[in-house]
């Protein structure tokens, strides 16, 4: 079981149902959300600070990121967190699209970034346990 998953997605409807999934096939002791890429960076900038004072901070093994959200989408997300000296303190942090787009420019260019995985929308219960043996 990981430590703590972030899921990131505009939709409340997914991440709660990401949540009970999670919860279901018992991946993760702490489930975070948040509604947008901006947010996301927020959360991971408030993380380092702490991260500095406390070193034994939990922070997520795994984030479930959504492509197309308002404010900031998952492209930029990852744009700015690849930008941001945040490998030093979460290089194992692995990241996996959860996207309702099957193009495969989508497919591709996740590749181009530090993504381990690319999932279509709704997550299951069967995705979930398929990717949980990847890392437990």
């Amino acid at each position: 079981m990981l430590d703590k998953i972030l899921c990131i997605d505009d939709d409340p409807i997914t991440l709660m149902l990401c949540r009970k999934v999670i919860e279901r096939v018992e991946f993760a002791k702490e489930i975070d959300t948040v509604n947008n890429g901006e947010e996301a960076i927020k959360y991971f900038d408030a993380l380092n600070e702490d991260k500095i004072n406390n070193p034994t901070l939990v922070y997520p093994k795994l984030v479930l990121l959504d492509l197309n959200m308002p404010v900031m989408d998952g492209w930029d997300f990852l744009e700015s967190f690849n930008k941001k000296d945040y490998q030093n303190i979460f290089n194992l942090t692995r990241f996996i699209v959860v996207s309702s787009s099957i193009d495969p420019y989508d497919i591709n260019k996740a590749k181009t970034y530090p993504v381990i995985g690319f999932l279509s929308k709704p997550v299951t219960k069967e995705m979930l346990e398929n990717l949980k043996t990847q890392f437990i």
